[in-house]
C-alpha cells in the first residue's frame, strides 16, 4: 500500500490515467472512421521530430520535444495523403512506406549525434525512451504537458461532438446539413497527432497505436452504441492505466507503457470472447436460430 501514496506512483499514475482516456475516445473517431492504422502510422513518423528538436535546441524540454514530434508526425500524415491521391499505391501500402521511412530516418539521427562533439553539453540520454516508452522516468513537466494536452483535446471533443459524429458515421448528410467536413477532418487529425506527440515518453512510438485502438476495440464487444463504446472504452483505458502503473511500481524493470498494453490487450481479449458480442455470445444466437 506504501506504493499507492509515493510520489512516483502519484505521477506515473496521473500521466497515464490522463492519457489513456483521452487516446481511447480519440482512437474511437479514428476506428469508427476507418483509419485506425492512422495513429501507428503517425506514431512511428513522430520520432524524427523528437531528434531533430533535440539536435537543434540540444536540450530535452518536453515542450520542444512535443513541438518537434507534432511537426514530422503532421508532416508525414500529409505526404501519406498526397501519395495515396497521386499515385496507384494504395493506403496501406503508403502508411507501411512513411512508417518505416520516418522511423528509419529517425534512428539515422539518433546515431549522428551519439558521439557528436556538438552535443556533448546536451544530455543525450533518455532518447531511447521515446521509442518504446519509459514511464517511470516521467518528471512532473512530462505529466503536466500530458494533463494540458489531453485536457486541450477532450475539449476540442466536447466543442465539435455534433460534428465528429456525423462526418463519421454519414459524411455526405454531414455535408448537406452545413458541416464543414474538411474543418473536422483537420481537428480530428490536430487531437490525434497532439496525443501521439505528448504520449511518446509514456508509451514510445512503436506502441502508442495500441493506446488509440484496443480499448475501443474491448468496448465494441459489449455494446454497438457509440456512446456507450466511448464510456467503456475509457473506463478500459483508466484502468489499465491504474493497473500498469502499479504493477510497474512494485516489480522493478517492469516497464509501464509495455505493461498497460498488456493489461488492456488482456481486456480485450476477454472482451472478443464473453463480451456481449464476443465470440460465445455470438455462438450461441446461432444455436438458438437454428
Amino acid at each position: 500500500m506504501e506504493v499507492l501514496a509515493s510520489y512516483s506512483f502519484m505521477v506515473i499514475s496521473v500521466g497515464t490515467i490522463f492519457l489513456a482516456i483521452s487516446s481511447a475516445i480519440i482512437g474511437a473517431l479514428n476506428l469508427y472512421k476507418g483509419q485506425s492504422l492512422i495513429g501507428d502510422a503517425i506514431g512511428h513518423s513522430t520520432f524524427p521530430g523528437v531528434v531533430l528538436a533535440f539536435m537543434i535546441f540540444q536540450s530535452r524540454e518536453p515542450f520542444m520535444l512535443f513541438i518537434g514530434a507534432m511537426v514530422t508526425g503532421g508532416i508525414s500524415y500529409f505526404l501519406i495523403q498526397l501519395s495515396s491521391k497521386n499515385s496507384k499505391v494504395r493506403l496501406d501500402a503508403n502508411l507501411a512506406i512513411f512508417l518505416s521511412g520516418f522511423f528509419g530516418l529517425g534512428m539515422v539521427l539518433k546515431s549522428i549525434i551519439q558521439g557528436n562533439t556538438n552535443y556533448q553539453n546536451a544530455s543525450q540520454s533518455g532518447l531511447e525512451n521515446y521509442i518504446f516508452g519509459q514511464a517511470a522516468y516521467m518528471l512532473e513537466k512530462d505529466v503536466k504537458l500530458i494533463i494540458v494536452v489531453s485536457l486541450f483535446v477532450i475539449t476540442l471533443f466536447v466543442l465539435f461532438r455534433k460534428q465528429l459524429i456525423a462526418v463519421i458515421f454519414d459524411r455526405e448528410f454531414a455535408k448537406t446539413i452545413g458541416v464543414n467536413t474538411k474543418l473536422v477532418d483537420s481537428i480530428l487529425l490536430l487531437m490525434t497527432i497532439a496525443l501521439v506527440s505528448v504520449g511518446l515518453k509514456a508509451v514510445g512510438s512503436i506502441l502508442i497505436s495500441s493506446f488509440l485502438i484496443l480499448p475501443c476495440v474491448a468496448a465494441n464487444h459489449w455494446s454497438k452504441k457509440f456512446g456507450v463504446v466511448l464510456v467503456i472504452s475509457s473506463f478500459v483505458a483508466g484502468i489499465s492505466a491504474i493497473v500498469g502503473a502499479y504493477f510497474s511500481s512494485i516489480y522493478n524493470g517492469l516497464s509501464t507503457g509495455p505493461t498497460i498494453i498488456l493489461i488492456m490487450g488482456t481486456i480485450t481479449l476477454i472482451s472478443m470472447v464473453v463480451g456481449k458480442y464476443g465470440v460465445l455470445r455470438g455462438r450461441y444466437r446461432l444455436e438458438n436460430e437454428r
